[in-house]
Formats: structure tokens, C-alpha cells, sequence
């Protein structure tokens, strides 16, 4: 009995990390519906979901104490994150105390808010207006006003990218 559950344990192990390899990820936070998507070879474009690693900052080492994103195997032990490549290179973005904005269009779910659940101060980047440099992305979330995104850590660095993703059972 125990050689047959530790042979199912084993061989559970190995699918799961085979379909991992094949592109299989699986969302449990609620920065985008929850489900299974698939990594897929398309470039990195305006509306893309994206996997990336945070950079090393002690603004996501905040993060991180308090939750907001999760440990994991990117540099600095912080999980992947999950968002929609909301503005590229050359477009124009306005991060306010209000709002953000893309080319001049407000952003669903873009309020920045001042405080999270707990009644701590967010942290914040810097505000700004200005054009997106080449390798630059701005990553929100359109599907939850509360999601840790880009109104609070700024532009990434398009090197942070690990895959372009698409949904395959969302709930």
C-alpha cells in the first residue's frame, strides 16, 4: 500500500512538472482570473498577459513582507507576477494620485489607493507623465481595483518578462 502511494505521489510529481515545462501555469491570485493558462511563443505586445520576475527593490521587498506577492524562485525570493502589458515603448503614460493614464485613455480598475486592507500606506513610485523608453513596459491589472501593479512600482524593464501567456480554464 505505502510502494503504491508513494509510486502515484512520484508520478503526480512528474506530470505536474512536465506539463510546467510544456508551458502549463496556473493563477491563484486574484490579479487576473483565477485558472490554468499556457506560455505561448508570441512577442511581447500592448494586451499581452505576462509572467515576470519583480527587480530586486526594496519597494517589492515590501511587497512581499506584507503579502501582496508571494516568495518564490525570481531573484530576491519573490514569485512570479501575473499582469496585462498595458502600455509599450513609445506610448505616453500619466501615473497620478488618480488614476493612470495610457496615450490620454484612463485605465479600468487604475484608482492608486492610499492605504491597503490592513490600513498600511501603500507603497508608491514616484508620479509621473512621460513617454515609455524602448524596453520599458507598464503592467496592470484590468480585472481587480486592488491588485498590486504597476501604479505602485512603475515602468518594468521588458527584461523581466519570462513568457507571454494565455488563458486556458478561468474561473
Amino acid at each position: 500500500m505505502v510502494k503504491r502511494a508513494l509510486f502515484g505521489i512520484t508520478a503526480l510529481f512528474i506530470s505536474v512538472s512536465c506539463c510546467v515545462l510544456l508551458g502549463a501555469r496556473i493563477n491563484t491570485t486574484r490579479s487576473c482570473p483565477v485558472g490554468l493558462y499556457w506560455a505561448v511563443s508570441v512577442p511581447v505586445g500592448k494586451g499581452a498577459m505576462v509572467t515576470f520576475c519583480p527587480p530586486q527593490s526594496s519597494l517589492f521587498d515590501e511587497a512581499k513582507a506584507r503579502g501582496y506577492i508571494g516568495p518564490g524562485f525570481c531573484p530576491g525570493g519573490y514569485g512570479l507576477l501575473i499582469k496585462r502589458v498595458a502600455a509599450v515603448a513609445g506610448d505616453e503614460i500619466a501615473l497620478s494620485d488618480s488614476e493612470v493614464r495610457v496615450n490620454g485613455e484612463l485605465l479600468v480598475n487604475s484608482r492608486r489607493l492610499s492605504v491597503d486592507p490592513s490600513g498600511r500606506a501603500m507603497p508608491q513610485t514616484r508620479l509621473c507623465s512621460c513617454r515609455l523608453e524602448q524596453g520599458q513596459l507598464l503592467l496592470m491589472s484590468d480585472s481587480n481595483p486592488l491588485s498590486f501593479d504597476a501604479r505602485y512600482f512603475g515602468p518594468i524593464d521588458r527584461a523581466q518578462i519570462r513568457n507571454v501567456i494565455r488563458p486556458v480554464l478561468t474561473w
